[in-house]
């Protein structure tokens, strides 16, 4: 297992099977929920893209003109574009306005935990049904159903 943190750049290796962390951070108020991703399939041969940057700096202004917002976007939207699965988690404590945007766009190769309490729950439950994407309200069947997928080395 590799994790590559953004901004860093990143190559696939041969045989590696990529995963994007797709879900709250909320500007540090959501649970490092990545970090029971990293530590879950720390053995397998996967490289995981985590958007959670080590030197964030709230103060930057969230505008097309700020560099480093516009790096750490731009990285964001390339790593599950490129993705073979991108995992969405969505914390109960946070509102995760981008995570919804994100779903909506990269929902053909994803993996969602909404569990109870989101205020939007019953929205991504809808769309999720829709769309036949895996979705499940607890954290370790999340994991779990990643490490299946790892495991066998594609989506279904």
């Amino acid at each position: 297992m590799r994790e590559i943190k953004a901004p860093n750049k990143w190559e696939k290796q041969e045989k590696e099977m990529v995963l994007f962390l797709a879900g709250s951070i909320e500007m540090g108020e959501a649970e490092p929920w990545q970090q029971e991703v990293v530590d879950t399939l720390k053995n397998e041969e996967v490289l995981i893209l985590n958007p959670r940057r080590d030197n964030w700096d709230s103060s930057w202004a969230q505008t097309i003109e700020n560099e480093q917002f516009r790096e750490q976007v731009e990285w964001e939207l390339d790593g599950q574009e490129k993705a073979d699965l991108v995992l969405v988690y969505f914390d109960p404590k946070t509102k995760s306005p981008i995570t919804l945007l994100e779903l909506g766009k990269f929902f053909n190769r994803t993996f969602v935990c909404c569990p109870e309490g989101f205020w939007r729950k019953g929205n991504v439950d809808i769309f999720c049904n829709r769309y036949h994407i895996p979705i499940v309200n607890d954290k370790k069947k999340f994991l779990q159903m990643t490490l299946n997928v790892i495991k066998k080395g594609r989506l279904d």
